[in-house]
């Protein structure tokens, strides 16, 4: 690997890192203002939901063919093209003049978004050796964190004294910001890593993605079940057809092959499923049953990503020292302790009981986001860094999109088309309580895989391993 002195690596980590920030931050910040944008737009619970899917859902399927155009095209020139497509979908965000027209803005933000995850990584890993890795990818990590710190605090003042499109305008500003330097990317990121794109794994994919989130949206209605068996159907087909593959946008020759690659991945799918949701949850809570002020709630909700954001990049530190499996496993356990707290949250909780388990929760996604990372990284070659990068990216989102889905289902089986007011607190605490509980034994679940991780690996000795 060519050499890149030190201030150039830091000038691409800084510019990856805010790219990487401006996903959570828009995202988080958002969440504090799904209440007035349902008052506003008068759209009930479910429609509501899809402002954050919508998101998720094109997020989830655009990552693994931005990894693979990454690969064709070089990973500098689609981080830098979809920093810019983030930036005017946020653009044309500020002049939404309904719900549908804000729905079609997100699902162009989650293109960009895609584009941006699936090779902020690799991007990192290309640049920084093996000692150093760790480090990094904690900076990067901990941009996350910063992102969901800042968003429910500033966008709950921006939401209750700017109105919910000044989001928006931070957005866009950041966006340009990182526009300045990503043009100026070295040749080394924009290399050929292969030359044909998977069109069918593509277009599969996709559709799988689609039924599934077409069908959830739609339960308890029987066409909302044949919708998700559909999609079964169709993940047969693309586990089939990405099999015979000669250059799979989905690497299941990998994922068979490496236990360790896998079974991150499964993980760090279940993590995201499990906790994503929490902060949509939390924020109608604290709104709606609670009658916080926009403001005072997103106070209240950057504890737990505040706490990652200093976790993080520790566990990073610790992951170049330790054995990172054993750091990530302890997480998702934590983590199972502090939604297991949530679910018993009532309209009377002291605040004092909600900050230590938003703690808690938080401490458990520090210890766990960061070595899951590194022991994704580490675990393949160097010429599979981008697809790495796009496969964790892509569990990450579907993982998010599953948390939203999950959501919806209690919300149509509990709350049906209602929209959410104080008048059916009892009611959105039920379902909560119901979500928290499934979230907390579907972390548990993923603390059982993460342990068994390295059961019959032999680690491989390679120039990778010995930072050489």
């Amino acid at each position: 690997m060519p050499a890149i002195a030190s201030s150039s690596r830091a000038g691409i980590l800084i510019v990856v890192t805010i790219g990487t920030f401006l996903n959570p931050f828009a995202g988080s910040s958002i969440n504090l203002a799904l209440p007035l944008i349902g008052t506003e737009f008068g759209i009930d619970a479910i429609m509501l939901s899809w402002i954050p899917t919508a998101y998720l859902l094109s997020t989830a399927i655009f990552l693994l063919p931005a990894g693979m155009l990454g690969d064709i095209i070089g990973r500098g020139r689609v981080f830098t093209m979809g920093t810019l497509v983030y930036t005017v979908a946020s653009l044309l965000a500020i002049f939404t003049p309904g719900a549908p027209f804000l729905l079609g803005c997100r699902f162009l933000q989650g293109i960009g978004g895609a584009m941006v995850y699936a090779t902020a990584l690799a991007i990192i890993a290309e640049i920084y050796p093996a000692g150093e890795r760790g480090r990094a990818v904690g900076i990067n990590v901990m941009a996350v964190y910063g992102g969901l710190t800042l968003g429910p605090f500033l966008g709950g003042i921006l939401t209750q004294f700017f109105g919910w499109r000044s989001i928006f305008v931070v957005t866009v500003c950041l966006g340009c910001l990182a526009l300045l330097y990503a043009g100026r990317f070295p040749s080394l990121l924009d290399e050929q890593r292969r030359k044909r794109f998977d069109l069918p794994g593509a277009l599969l994919s996709a559709l799988v993605l689609i039924f599934l989130m077409a069908g959830v949206s739609r339960i308890p209605s029987p066409w909302g079940i044949v919708l998700i068996l559909f999609s079964v159907l169709l993940f047969t087909l693309f586990w089939y057809v990405e099999g015979r593959a000669p250059h799979p946008l989905f690497p299941i020759p990998l994922l068979l092959a490496n236990r360790l690659f896998s079974f991150s991945n499964i993980a760090a799918l279940i993590n995201y499923s499990a906790t994503f949701a929490v902060m949509f949850l939390m924020s109608l809570y604290l709104q709606v049953v609670r009658g916080m002020a926009p403001a005072a709630a997103g106070s209240l909700l950057l504890v737990q990503p505040f706490v990652q954001m200093i976790i993080a990049p520790l566990a990073g530190r610790f992951s170049d020292r330790a054995d990172p499996s054993a750091l990530a496993s302890l997480g998702l356990i934590v983590s199972a302790i502090g939604l297991l707290g949530l679910s018993l949250l009532g309209a009377g909780t002291p605040f004092t009981w909600i900050v230590v388990l938003l703690v808690i929760l938080g401490t458990g996604l520090g210890l766990f986001s960061t070595p899951n990372t590194t022991v994704i990284m580490g675990s393949v070659e160097r010429q599979h860094y981008g697809l790495a990068s796009s496969l964790l990216a892509t569990m990450r989102s579907t993982g998010m999109m599953l948390s939203m889905g999950m959501v919806m289902v209690f919300f149509a089986l509990l709350l049906g088309s209602t929209a959410i007011s104080p008048e059916i607190s009892g009611d959105f605490l039920a379902s909560m309580h119901l979500i928290f509980i499934v979230f907390s034994a579907l972390t548990l679940i993923g603390a059982v895989i993460s342990l068994n991780r390295r059961r019959g690996v032999i680690p491989a000795v390679t120039k990778e391993n010995k930072g050489t």
